[in-house]
C-alpha cells in the first residue's frame, strides 16, 4: 500500500492512495464533497481483498491535496483526474463516483478517458444538474445553494456537524440507527479541507451541466441512487438522466457504504 503525491500541470499537489496490484485491474474511486478518499476506505479494503488496484484521490483542496485559492470547478477537477490516470498510467479502469464524485467521474470518462476506462458507476450523483435553470426549471432553487454558502461561511465546523448527523445519513428520519461514529468521521474529512475549496464546489456541484457528457458516454454505466436522498433528490438527478443508461433505486437510503460485486 502507499500513500503519495503528484504535481498537476498548475502546481496544485494531490495526495492519492495506490492499493493492490499494479497489473490488476484498476478500480479509481470519486469522493462527494466536501470529503476526501478516506470515505472510501471500507470499500477500497474489500475490492484489495478481491485482487483489484484501488486508487482514490483527495480533490483539489480536499483532505491533503494543496488549499489553493482557484480551479475549484468541473473542469480543473476533470484535468486533475487525468493527470492522475496518466501518471499511473491506468487502463480498463473501473471509475466509481459519489455525489460531486458522481460528476466528476461521468465527466472524466466523458472528456478526457481516452480509451482508458471499461465501466462507470456513479452512486446518488449530480448529474445531469442541481440547480434550475431556463433549461432545466425542475432543478432545486439557487436559493437553496445560496444558503449552504451561507452556513459554510458562518460556521463551517456546525455546517459539517449538522450535514453529517442529520440528513447525510438519513439520521433525521424517525427510528433511524444513528451511527456518531460515522458522523464525527464525515466531519474530520470536511473540516480536513479547504474553507475556499468547499465554498466554490457547492457552485462546482450544482450548476455543472452534465448533459452534454451523459450523451458522450459510451462505456457501460450503472446509476444507484437512493429514493430518499435529501442531499441530491432522485427526482431531480438520476430519474432525469437523458442517456439511456440503466439505473437502480435504493430504498430508504442517501450513501452507499459498501460495495460488493463478483
Amino acid at each position: 500500500m502507499t500513500n503519495s503525491f503528484i504535481t498537476t500541470p498548475d502546481g496544485v499537489e494531490l495526495f492519492y492512495k495506490d492499493w493492490g496490484p499494479r497489473d490488476a485491474q484498476p478500480i479509481v474511486f470519486h469522493h462527494g464533497w466536501p470529503l476526501s478518499s478516506d470515505d472510501w476506505d471500507t470499500q477500497m479494503l474489500y475490492f484489495h481483498s478481491q485482487g483489484y488496484r484501488v486508487i482514490a484521490h483527495d480533490r483539489r483542496g480536499h483532505g491533503r491535496s494543496t488549499q489553493v485559492s482557484d480551479g475549484h470547478d468541473m473542469e480543473h477537477y476533470v484535468a486533475d483526474i487525468a493527470a492522475l490516470t496518466e501518471k499511473l498510467d491506468l487502463h480498463n479502469a473501473v471509475h466509481i463516483g459519489h455525489s460531486t464524485g458522481g460528476g466528476e467521474a461521468a465527466a472524466y470518462v466523458a472528456r478526457r478517458g481516452n480509451g482508458r476506462v471499461a465501466k462507470l458507476i456513479m452512486l446518488a450523483a449530480v448529474p445531469p444538474i442541481m440547480v434550475k435553470t431556463d433549461a432545466y426549471p425542475d432543478g432545486l432553487p439557487m436559493e437553496v445553494f445560496d444558503g449552504l454558502r451561507a452556513q459554510l461561511a458562518a460556521n463551517r465546523s456546525k455546517f459539517y456537524d449538522d450535514l453529517a448527523s442529520g440528513p447525510f445519513y438519513g439520521f433525521n428520519r424517525p427510528d433511524a440507527v444513528v451511527d456518531t461514529a460515522l458522523a464525527r468521521n464525515w466531519w474530520r474529512q470536511g473540516m480536513m479541507g479547504g474553507a475556499k475549496a468547499h465554498y466554490d464546489g457547492i457552485k462546482a456541484f450544482s450548476e455543472t451541466d452534465f448533459t452534454g457528457d451523459l450523451k458522450a458516454i459510451s462505456v457501460p454505466t450503472l446509476i444507484v441512487h437512493g429514493d430518499d436522498d435529501q442531499i441530491v433528490p432522485i427526482g431531480n438527478s438520476a430519474t432525469r438522466h437523458t442517456c439511456q443508461q440503466s439505473w437502480s433505486a435504493v430504498p430508504n437510503s442517501r450513501s452507499i457504504r459498501a460495495i460488493h460485486t463478483d
